[in-house]
C-alpha cells in the first residue's frame, strides 16, 4: 500500500520539531523560534536534510494553523478585558501602531519598495509579540510591575488593531487604492457588519451553549467549538472578510461564556499542533541566500523596528500621563515584532501584493528582535538612566510636572457634559448600528428571500417594511431616552443646557428617520422628504407600545446575561439574593418650598430621576409606600430609595446637597424597630405556578394589591435595578420587593407567590 505524501511529510515535520524544540527549551529560547528553525531544516533550501514533498498540502495546513491560532487568540480576549485596559493602554497602542505604520511606510519607500509593500511593512512592524513578552516577564519575575500591566493592556488593544488592520489591508489591496468614497463606504459597511455580528453572536451563542451543555461531553464540546470557529470563517469569507477575522470573532464570542476555559483547554492541543505546522511553514520559506542578499534591508528594518517601537511606545505611555520610568520600561518590553507579522505577511502573499523576498526579511527581523527582547527588558533601568542624563534638566522637570498634573486631573470626576456626551456617543453608535443593520438585512436579505417564496410583489414589500420597522421600533425608546440620569441633571441644573440637549435629541430623531427612510426608497421607490416626519411619528408611537418595550427589555436582559455570563459565574457564591439591599440606598429629603399639594404622579420624580418615594413623614403622621395619587407639600420629609448616584443627583436638584453618604437599604431596615408599619425588603423566587410568572411588572398590580414596589429583578445572576414597568418577570427570577411588614405578610400569604 502506498503511503500518502502528506503523512510522510507530517512525520518528518513533527519528529524534527520535537527534537529542535527540546534543544531550544534547553537553551531557554521561545518555542516559536524552535518551530521556525525546524521548518528551515526540512524546507526546500536545506537539501542536506529531509525535505517535505507536498508543499501545497503544507500551505493548506498552515492556513488552518492561522485559523486555529486566531481562534485561540479570540478565546483569550473578551469585551470586559478591553474595558479594563484603560486610557493608558489605548493611548500607547494607538500611538505605537500609528507611528510604526507611518515609519514602516517611509522606510519601505526609502528602500524602493512598492506602495502596497510599504503599507504591509508598516502593519507588520506595528505588531508586538504577546508570547515573547509574557515569557520574558515570567523569566525575569516582573509580571506584577506597574509597567507590565500597561504592556498587557497595550497588547490587548494591539490584537484588536491587528484584526482591523487585516480588514483594511485586504480592502485596500483589492481596490489597489487607499482613497475614494467607495472605499470609505465599504469600510463603513464592514464596521457595521462586525458590530452586528458581535451583538447577534453574544445574544445567540451563549444561550445555545447553555441550553445544550448538560448533554455535551468533552468530545462534543470540542467538535462544536471548532464547528463554530470554521462556521464563522465561512461566514466571514462570504461577507468579504479574511478567514483569520472570522476565527478571532468566534473565539471572542466564546470568551465571555462560562465554557471559555473548557473550550480553551480542549482546543489547546489542536492549537499547538496546527500552530506548530504554521510556524514551521514560515521557517520553510526562509532562504539563506535571500537573507545574505538582503542583509542590508534586514539590518535597517531591524534597527527601525527596535528604535521605532521603543520610541513610539514610550511616547504613548508619556502622552497617557505615566512617568518616564514606566514609559521607558514599556518601550523596552514592546521593542520586537511577533507572530502577528507572519499572519499579515501571509495575507500579503496570498493577495499577491507582496514580493517573496519580503517574507525572509520579516522572518529574520522577527528572530533578531525576539532574541534582543530579554536584553532590553533586563537593561531597561540602565537605558532609563542613560536617557535621563541625555535629556535637558528643564525637559526632565517638565515631564515630572506633566505626569503629576495628569495624575491629579485623572482623579477628578468628569464634568456632567463630558460624561453625557461620552454616553450619548456610545448609545447613538450602538443603536444606530443596530437599526442600520436591521434596515440592510431587511432590504438585501429578507426582501429577496420573500420574492422567491411569495408570488405577490406587493405582499413581499409590505412584509419586508413591516419587519424592518418592527425591528427598528425595538430600539427607538432606549436610543431616544431622555430620562437618563445625566440628561435629567443637565436639564434641571441650567436652562442654558436645554437647547443643546434638545438639538442632540433632534439629531437622534433625524438619524432614526434617515435609517427608516432607506427601505422605503429601496423597496418602494419613494423619495419624498415629506415622509420623514410621518416615519418619525410612526416609529416613535410604535416604540411606546408596552409589548414592544417588554420584548426589548427581555432581549436586553438576555444580552446582558450572556455578555456577563463568565463574570457572573465567577462571582456566584451560592447566595443569589443578597445583593440588592446593599446596592440600593435610602435617604431623607425635605420637600422644597415651591411644592404645595402636588401629587407624586404629577411631579414624576421616578421617571426623571429613577428613585422611589417610599415614606412621607408629616406633622399629622406618616404615609408608608405612598401611591402616585398621594400629595406632598412643603414641610414634609420624604424618604427615597435609589442607587447612590441617583440619590445624589436628586438631592442636587432639590437643593439639599450633603457630605454624609446615605444608608444602604439593608442598614436602614435593620435600624428600624420591626414595627408592623416599618419598611421591610425581601426577595421572592418566581416559580412555575407563581402569579408573577410571564407577566409585566405593571400587570402584577403589586402596588395596588399589596402596597409594595418591585425594586429589582435578578435573572441568571444578573441584577436589574429599578426595572421598567413593562419588564416581563420570568420563571426562575428573583424579585426584590419593598413594603412594610404588614404588606409583606399580605403578599407572602397570597396566591401570587
Amino acid at each position: 500500500m502506498h503511503l500518502p505524501t502528506l503523512i510522510s511529510d507530517l512525520a518528518i515535520m513533527l519528529l524534527t520539531a520535537a527534537v529542535v524544540t527540546v534543544l531550544f527549551r534547553k537553551i531557554k529560547q521561545p518555542l516559536v523560534l524552535g518551530y521556525i528553525a525546524a521548518g528551515f531544516l526540512i524546507g526546500p533550501y536545506m537539501p542536506l536534510f529531509f525535505t517535505v514533498a507536498d508543499e501545497m498540502a503544507i500551505k493548506t495546513w498552515s492556513e488552518i494553523g492561522i485559523i486555529i491560532l486566531m481562534f485561540g487568540l479570540g478565546l483569550e480576549f473578551n469585551l470586559h478585558k478591553l474595558l479594563k485596559v484603560g486610557a493608558t493602554g489605548l493611548v500607547t497602542a494607538f500611538t505605537e501602531v500609528g507611528g510604526m505604520l507611518l515609519l514602516g511606510y517611509f522606510v519601505g519607500k526609502a528602500l524602493g519598495w512598492e506602495t502596497m509593500e510599504c503599507i504591509f511593512l508598516g502593519g507588520m512592524l506595528s505588531m508586538s509579540s504577546t508570547t515573547i513578552i509574557i515569557k520574558a516577564f515570567d523569566e525575569l519575575g516582573v509580571s506584577k510591575e506597574r509597567y507590565a500591566q500597561i504592556v498587557f493592556g497595550t497588547l490587548v488593544v494591539e490584537d484588536i488593531a491587528g484584526i482591523f488592520m487585516m480588514i483594511v489591508l485586504s480592502t485596500v489591496s483589492v481596490s489597489k487604492s487607499i482613497s475614494g468614497g467607495a472605499l470609505a463606504l465599504r469600510l463603513g459597511f464592514m464596521v457595521m457588519y462586525l458590530a452586528l455580528w458581535l451583538l447577534i453572536g453574544i445574544f445567540l451563542i451563549p444561550t445555545i451553549m447553555k441550553r445544550f451543555s448538560p448533554v455535551m461531553n468533552d468530545e462534543m464540546t470540542l467538535i462544536g467549538s471548532l464547528g463554530i470557529c470554521f462556521g464563522m470563517v465561512l461566514l466571514a469569507d462570504a461577507l468579504g472578510f479574511s478567514s483569520a477575522l472570522g476565527a478571532f470573532m468566534a473565539g471572542s464570542l466564546l470568551a465571555g461564556t462560562v465554557h471559555a476555559e473548557r473550550v480553551e483547554h480542549l482546543t489547546g492541543s489542536v492549537k499547538d499542533l496546527f500552530g506548530a505546522v504554521f510556524f514551521m511553514s514560515v521557517g520553510m520559506m526562509l532562504d539563506p541566500s535571500m537573507v545574505v542578499k538582503y542583509i542590508v534591508p534586514i539590518l535597517i528594518v531591524t534597527f527601525v523596528a527596535i528604535v521605532g517601537k521603543l520610541f513610539f511606545s514610550s511616547l504613548g505611555v508619556l502622552l497617557a500621563g505615566q512617568s518616564l520610568s514606566n514609559a521607558i520600561h514599556c518601550g523596552c518590553s514592546l521593542a520586537q515584532i511577533g507572530e502577528f507579522a507572519f499572519i499579515i505577511a501571509s495575507l500579503g502573499m496570498s493577495l499577491g501584493v507582496m514580493e517573496e523576498f519580503i517574507y525572509p526579511i520579516i522572518i529574520s527581523v522577527s528572530v533578531i528582535t525576539t532574541l534582543t527582547t530579554p536584553f532590553f527588558i533586563k537593561h531597561s533601568d540602565g537605558i532609563l538612566k542613560l536617557i535621563t542624563r541625555m535629556l535637558p534638566k528643564k525637559l526632565n522637570a517638565k515631564l515630572e510636572r506633566y505626569t503629576e498634573d495628569t495624575d491629579s486631573s485623572a482623579e477628578t470626576a468628569e464634568n456632567d457634559w463630558a460624561a453625557y456626551l461620552k454616553q450619548y456617543a456610545k448609545v447613538t453608535l450602538l443603536y444606530g448600528v443596530l437599526m442600520a443593520g436591521i434596515a440592510v438585512i431587511g432590504v438585501f436579505v429578507l426582501y429577496p428571500l420573500l420574492q422567491k417564496v411569495i408570488t405577490s410583489e406587493t405582499v413581499c414589500k409590505v412584509i419586508s417594511i413591516v419587519a424592518v420597522y418592527f425591528g427598528i421600533a425595538l430600539f427607538v425608546r432606549p436610543m431616544i431616552d431622555t430620562h437618563s440620569t445625566l440628561f435629567t441633571t443637565l436639564w434641571v441644573t441650567g436652562k442654558q443646557n436645554r437647547l443643546p440637549l434638545m438639538a442632540l435629541t433632534l439629531f437622534r430623531f433625524l438619524l432614526i428617520a434617515i435609517i427608516a427612510f432607506f427601505p422605503l426608497v429601496w423597496i418602494f421607490g419613494m423619495h419624498g422628504l415629506y415622509l420623514l416626519p410621518i416615519i418619525i411619528i410612526t416609529v416613535f408611537v410604535a416604540s411606546r407600545m408596552g409589548w414592544i418595550s417588554s420584548l426589548y427589555l427581555s432581549v436586553k436582559a438576555r444580552f446582558l446575561a450572556n455578555l456577563n455570563e463568565r463574570l457572573l459565574d465567577s462571582a456566584a457564591d451560592g447566595k443569589a439574593t443578597e445583593w440588592l439591599d446593599e446596592k440600593l440606598v435610602i435617604d431623607s429629603v425635605s420637600c422644597p418650598k415651591d411644592i404645595h399639594n402636588e401629587t407624586l404622579n404629577r411631579l414624576g420624580w421616578g421617571r426623571r430621576f429613577g428613585i422611589n418615594v417610599v415614606k412621607i413623614i408629616r406633622k399629622d403622621g406618616q404615609v408608608n409606600m405612598p401611591s402616585g395619587s398621594d400629595t406632598v407639600s412643603v414641610g414634609d420629609i420624604l424618604y427615597v430609595v435609589g442607587e447612590s448616584d441617583q440619590i445624589k443627583i436628586f438631592r442636587i436638584v432639590m437643593g439639599q446637597e450633603k457630605d454624609t453618604p446615605p444608608m444602604t437599604l439593608r442598614e436602614y431596615v435593620r435600624s428600624e424597630d420591626d414595627d408592623i408599619h416599618d419598611l421591610y425588603t425581601y426577595a421572592i423566587e418566581v416559580g412555575k405556578g407563581s402569579g408573577f410568572s410571564n407577566r409585566t411588572i405593571r400587570d402584577t398590580g403589586i402596588r395596588e394589591k399589596y402596597d409594595c414596589i418591585i425594586l429589582g429583578i435578578q435573572r441568571n445572576g444578573l441584577p436589574l435595578v429599578q426595572p421598567d414597568v413593562d419588564m416581563i418577570i420570568g420563571t426562575g427570577d428573583y424579585v426584590w420587593v419593598l413594603g412594610t411588614h404588614q404588606s409583606a405578610q399580605k403578599l407572602l400569604m397570597s396566591e401570587d407567590v
